[in-house]
């Protein structure tokens, strides 16, 4: 086969995605504290950009009024100095003016007391480790053991559990197993009982010898009927130990008042704060759609840069290339920003309209609701709603949702479609309702619901249960 050089003309559609778009749908993605940190730092790399509070703009205004009444006079003139003036202002007079109307000089006098710092109060709560290693330095154990030891604390997760085996621990120093079994023992010594167990079954255990409860029926029960305990097979607990049913219930009493992650009060995690993007309040019978703009920076055009950029001569071609650049990128954001705003506002609307009776009632009043029906009503495509509605938030009288939350599939009923999301309601509020002694089972459910004139089958009720993560009849019955 010979080769040869060839001209072909192909036509062919592509997408491509420009910079400006790709900024507007990274900004659309983002949540509200998010974006709020995202802007923070373009306030602090474009120089262009600067943040203008309310009063600076009420201020910027007067003055904008006052210049055109008085073309020729300035604004502040009236504090003004000649040059003569201030080069014969001296030290003395200065210090004499500032302390003849009781002004801070910034010293202190001989009779005022000096206040301690806030800082020397501020504490940072000890974690787990540190808890445990203060109790290991206070152990009277041999140097060799407590080296271990703070080796098997070093492997003690958030919740109090050890995730390294003995083995990994005496390959680490090169020494027997009974060594690296002593070691641990003595952590599991220490406070919070039960740290530094394996399984929930050591866990459970430890705790119980710390209480004086070891060689009992409680520790019988947790050593050799965990899965039993799990699925509430009491009677089959009394049957093995031939012990009256109180007796049992009491243990299990106990043993639920134990602690499954001994760690937990030393978890000192982030806390993730859901701050909604946007406010619905009823006033007056109507509605009101409020934008969340606290901690967004209200971001303008920096008016000195401008003018810089103007100026020619006093600036390298580099720095102009370099200000023209960012002035372009500014200005984008700005316009970036404004479309988000404008997009979540009309997504919001779209919802309100959807899902009036929502507002007015309740959740049981939720009606079936997609993407495409939103996308449709305010004229973008689907992707937009899609990408308009993750991770953001809407605060209303009924509480904070998630834009998804709206948003669900139709079951048909007795009364037309109804929509998914109150049909889970109304099945966690019959659970809330039921008898713990003689609990609902998934048929009684579809049967309480049938008659609300809702025919799901007992299965779908299953998998919404599953999915509220309520556990099924059998573990959800008490014993008294």
């Amino acid at each position: 086969m010979a080769l040869e050089n060839r001209l072909n003309l192909k036509l062919s559609q592509r997408l491509i995605l420009t910079p400006q778009l790709q900024q507007a749908i990274k900004l659309l993605l983002m949540p509200q504290i998010e974006l709020a940190q995202a802007l923070n730092q373009e306030l602090v790399e474009n120089p262009f950009l600067e943040e203008v509070t309310e009063d600076q703009e009420t201020e910027d205004q007067e003055i904008e009024e006052y210049r055109d009444e008085n073309d020729n006079i300035s604004v502040n003139d009236n504090i003004k100095l000649p040059l003569e003036d201030l080069v014969s202002f001296s030290v003395d007079e200065y210090f004499e003016e500032r302390g003849s109307d009781g002004r801070d000089l910034g010293y202190f006098t001989p009779d005022v007391e000096e206040q301690p710092s806030y800082e020397i109060f501020y504490a940072i709560k000890p974690d787990l480790y540190d808890h445990l290693l203060w109790q290991l330095r206070l152990s009277s154990a041999p140097d060799e053991l407590r080296k271990i030891a703070e080796a098997a604390i070093g492997n003690i997760d958030e919740d109090g559990y050890l995730r390294a085996t003995e083995e990994e621990v005496a390959m680490l120093f090169n020494v027997s197993v009974d060594k690296v079994r002593a070691a641990i023992s003595l952590v599991q010594s220490f406070d919070p009982p039960g740290v530094g167990a394996r399984d929930l079954k050591e866990c459970l255990l430890l705790q119980l010898n710390a209480l004086n409860l070891g060689k009992t029926l409680i520790e019988k029960i947790v050593a050799s009927h965990l899965e039993d305990l799990q699925k509430k097979r009491y009677y089959h607990i009394a049957k093995q130990y031939s012990s009256p049913i109180d007796d049992i219930m009491t243990a299990v009493k106990i043993i639920e008042g134990l602690e499954p992650r001994p760690g937990r009060g030393f978890f000192s995690g982030e806390i993730n704060y859901i701050a909604p993007d946007v406010f619905i309040n009823k006033a007056d019978g109507q509605y009101e759609i409020t934008l969340n703009d606290d901690g967004i920076p209200n971001l303008r055009l920096n008016q000195s840069y401008r003018k810089l950029l103007l100026k020619k001569g006093e600036i390298t071609k580099e720095e102009r290339e370099f200000l023209k650049e960012k002035l372009r990128l500014a200005t984008e954001l700005i316009k970036s920003l404004s479309q988000r705003n404008r997009t979540i506002y009309r997504a919001a609307e779209s919802i309100l309209k959807f899902q009036r009776d929502f507002f007015d009632k309740g959740v049981c009043y939720l009606k079936p609701l997609n993407l495409k029906d939103v996308a449709t009503d305010i004229g973008m495509h689907e992707s937009t709603i899609s990408r308009v509605t993750s991770n953001k938030f809407l605060a209303c009288n009924h509480g904070i949702f998630s834009f998804r939350y709206f948003f669900s599939s139709a079951l048909q009923s007795g009364n037309g479609e109804v929509s998914s999301t109150s049909v889970k309601d109304m099945i966690k509020n019959i659970i809330a309702k039921e008898d713990p002694k003689k609990p609902m089972s998934d048929q009684m459910i579809a049967d309480r619901l049938k008659a609300h004139n809702i025919n799901i089958a007992r299965r779908t009720v299953a998998k919404y249960r599953e999915e509220l993560k309520i556990p099924p009849q059998n573990m959800r019955k008490r014993y008294e």
